[in-house]
């Protein structure tokens, strides 16, 4: 990797070589030990002329790839969003679109393209599949065509369904002994691109044994004439549906919307039907939140599970706010519910970011391989590898038992059981976020990747503002505070003298008269604030659609004053204060809350 010291930031990553665009680098491992990848590509931007679906091997983990060969060549009709599936014979399978009747233009709905036309032509056409008996060096000549059973959203669309509009990013798997392939279903073309879509799996159930591709027999399920969709009010878009399978039998898949949360469903009877599709839960009961970007479920070797969101509540894609970046896993175990097996989600974790919020990475892949996990993304014009720490994934799935305080890097820690913290302590010295690059010719900016929790247990008589639980401010203002706000909220200052930045919990997370678990990240990684109260990390709730805040890159550190005053002016009492030196993880967070209060 580069010498970014962060595993998180994704310019650490390894390069997955493309044309320039490249979309949904997806991985499957071969029979005769490789990686292969397929990616979407082209010249030019999304949708345009000349994309086409390539694949490429790598025998070192990602990091080199070779033996580069197209699916499909540049100079056909469009040809995009392939996923891969591997056969027991060790035969691999590229499912993709095809624009084979090279259509140039689909009537818009209303509000319309220009002219009422729209020219992008990549989601339309032909499903298909080519295939491959030299683990990707080489594919099938001949491409085959995947019927798709026409749904009500296809006859309603501006072709009457003579010329169907569909996609897909979903992950291919066996159930039952039936290869399932999602498909989303898109019912017009509009604001937004799509304006209407949901989604189906197509099931064969000889592709597993069957060597004549000419054999192979589909299905479209779930059974009937509607696809599945958001929650009742949810919006007319359910699109890039994930799939994985229970240890049960059913078949648990999540998707986005355009109402800032997740869907998600069960199947019980292999696909036919689903449960009313609802929002996706933590265990805690709180609903996720999402934009309108994928989301994907996978199941690990250890029958676990890891889910990849964006953990903020706006609806549309990340043109207006930048939605995409950070990208956070949740861990999954299996529980029991009322219908049968389902999933506990954890609180979340950061798995990567970019410094840039405005740079989205999106369409990942999971693969494991010798107990070691990795994460491929792209941000369209790059698409990358990276290695997961396996400490942050056992974290996760840990959170549901962890009980435990942590201490490394704990560097201020008062108690008081039986009566308040009111004291002066001699304040810790916090780690500095930048310095000074003087292996640069500028001697410009370093960002240390740092940063420092504040941990505590506080009752408040009140949510009054204006009170102060910490102040390490010196008196020009440099230094860290902590107090409530107007807003009924704790919120921390940060300031270095020449930038000040803040950011508040949810107000919904307090109550007066109540002791409270909170804890105060402040993650010089990604430049993210979070709150995790109770055990829970703050997510905006309804107030507003990012419960998490970014401080400014140019803030350099937060030394302030030689001492620490502990709850200087407050209407209640601090009964244990524990500063780390460190930027504590979610999962660490809530075993300092699970360890039981002071």
């Amino acid at each position: 990797m580069s010498g970014i010291d962060d595993w998180r930031n994704i310019d650490g990553g390894w390069e997955i070589p493309t044309e320039g665009y490249c979309d949904q680098p997806y991985v499957v491992r071969t029979d005769d030990g490789a990686w292969l990848c397929v990616v979407t590509t082209g010249p030019g931007r999304e949708g345009q002329p000349g994309q086409h679906v390539v694949t490429a091997r790598s025998t070192d983990l990602g990091r080199t790839w070779t033996s580069r060969a197209d699916v499909e060549g540049p100079d056909g009709p469009e040809s995009s969003y392939a996923v891969l599936l591997k056969a027991p014979s060790g035969r691999i399978y590229c499912f993709y679109n095809h624009n084979s009747d090279n259509v140039r233009r689909i009537r818009a709905d209303d509000p319309p393209f220009a002219g009422g036309w729209c020219r992008r032509v990549d989601s339309l056409g032909h499903f298909v599949f080519k295939y491959s008996d030299d683990h990707g060096r080489s594919w099938s000549a001949r491409r085959y065509d995947v019927p798709q059973r026409p749904f009500r959203i296809d006859r309603g669309n501006a072709d009457g369904g003579r010329l169907l509009y569909f996609w897909n990013v979903g992950r291919p798997f066996v159930h039952g002994g039936a290869a399932c392939v999602p498909l989303h279903k898109v019912g017009g073309f509009g604001e937004g691109f799509f304006t209407r879509s949901e989604g189906v799996l197509l099931v064969s159930r000889n592709l597993p044994a069957e060597t004549d591709p000419d054999r192979i027999a589909w299905e479209t399920l779930p059974d009937g004439d509607v696809g599945l969709r958001a929650p009742e009010g949810g919006g007319p878009i359910a699109e890039e549906q994930s799939f994985v399978v229970l240890s049960d039998g059913s078949i648990y898949g999540v998707w986005r919307t355009v109402d800032g949360r997740p869907a998600c469903s069960i199947s019980r009877d292999g696909g036919h039907t689903w449960a009313a599709p609802r929002y996706q839960r933590y265990d805690d009961g709180r609903v996720m939140r999402h934009p309108r970007a994928a989301n994907f479920v996978w199941k690990c070797s250890n029958g676990k599970y890891l889910y990849w969101f964006h953990n903020n509540g706006t609806r549309g894609y990340n043109h207006a706010d930048p939605s995409r970046n950070p990208a956070w896993l949740c861990g999954g175990v299996e529980g029991d519910s009322p219908e049968g097996t389902t999933i506990r989600w954890s609180q979340p974790e950061i798995v990567l970011y970019a410094d840039d919020p405005c740079v989205g990475m999106s369409y990942p892949d999971l693969v494991e391989q010798d107990g070691r996990y990795f994460i491929t993304e792209t941000q369209k014009s790059v698409a990358r590898v990276h290695e997961i720490d396996p400490s942050l994934l056992e974290g996760l799935w840990g959170q549901f038992d962890r009980a435990r305080e942590t201490t490394n890097g704990l560097a201020v820690n008062l108690s008081a059981p039986d009566d308040a913290i009111r004291a002066e302590c001699p304040m810790p010295a916090l780690p500095a976020f930048t310095g000074r690059d003087f292996q640069g010719g500028s001697f410009g900016r370093k960002d240390l990747r740092t940063g420092f929790t504040i941990d505590l247990w506080v009752h408040l008589a009140s949510l009054a503002p204006g009170q102060v639980l910490l102040d390490g401010r010196s008196e020009t203002g440099a230094g860290l505070c902590l107090r409530t706000t107007a807003d009924r909220s704790i919120e921390i200052v940060l300031n270095d003298t020449g930038t000040e930045s803040c950011w508040a919990c949810d107000p919904e997370a307090l109550r007066p008269g109540t002791l409270h678990h909170l804890a105060v990240i402040a993650d010089a990684g990604p430049r993210i604030i979070s709150f995790v109260v109770d055990g829970r990390l703050c997510d905006g709730g309804g107030r507003r659609p990012f419960g998490w805040g970014r401080f400014s890159p140019n803030l350099r550190r937060v030394t302030g004053a030689d001492f620490l005053r502990v709850a200087p002016a407050l209407d209640g009492c601090i009964r244990r204060l524990r500063i780390y030196d460190r930027a504590l993880r979610t999962s660490e967070a809530v075993g300092n809350f699970r360890a039981a209060p002071p």
